[in-house]
């Protein structure tokens, strides 16, 4: 019999109601492996598959682009602050402090679409998350480079949902001791999760490419230590 995650995203124009059946994503989506391990050893990453459909993305992105409070990250590099050209923002059950780079942020309180869409990824991954760290990159010119989610502030071996919207962005795994890698395509509406001791040993990250020219939001559903 299968199992269907139904959740309910109140929009400012009207309530739409979302179905999803897990066991009909791998015909949905073939060209996909879903709810397998993608990394070969010391770590997990899990591919969910497409959690929204084009329209919804669509949706979802709009309506993010113009509510999220964007700001250019920052980071401390040989001892001086530089400002990046990708925005940032930082959400959460409570005023949660999260540093990285060396720059400690505040988080702001969820705003509803932000709030639908952890509850829904939450049905997917089992998983509750009390924060999210949001990206958007402008353009292909745009990423992240080598780095792990190692962070005292998190979890330790917790879990990191990760879904995309826009632009298809190549997601980069290295694992730290034999430079091993694997790559992946992220679509828009897609999840990926990341957990266990997948920070401890893989680095991850989004690589740059002049073939990208719109942009893509990225947003990351962490949970931080409480």
């Amino acid at each position: 019999m299968s199992v269907k995650y139904v959740k309910t995203c109140r929009f400012e124009e009207k309530i739409k109601m979302f179905t999803f059946d897990k066991t009909n994503k791998m015909e949905l989506f073939s060209n996909q492996e879903t709810n397998q391990n993608l990394l070969p050893y010391e770590g997990e990453v899990v591919y969910h598959g497409l959690l929204l459909d084009t329209l919804e993305s669509e949706k979802f992105f709009i309506d993010l682009m113009e509510k999220i409070e964007w700001y250019h990250d920052k980071a401390i590099v040989n001892g001086q602050e530089i400002e990046t050209k990708r925005k940032v923002a930082w959400y959460g059950s409570r005023d949660f402090s999260y540093t990285y780079s060396g720059v400690t942020r505040i988080a702001s309180p969820w705003i509803e679409e932000l709030l639908a869409l952890k509850q829904l990824i939450e049905l997917y991954t089992d998983v509750m998350y009390n924060s999210c760290l949001i990206n958007l990159y402008h353009n292909g010119e745009e990423g992240m480079g080598w780095h792990s989610d190692g962070e005292t502030d998190l979890l330790e071996n917790g879990s990191i949902a990760c879904l995309s919207l826009g632009a298809t962005r190549k997601f980069v795994f290295k694992h730290k001791q034999t430079s091993e890698k694997r790559e992946f395509e992220l679509l828009s509406g897609s999840l990926i999760e990341m957990k266990g001791e997948t920070q401890k040993h893989w680095l991850h990250q989004i690589a740059t490419t002049k073939k990208v020219t719109a942009p893509r939001i990225s947003l990351t559903f962490r949970q931080m230590k409480v």
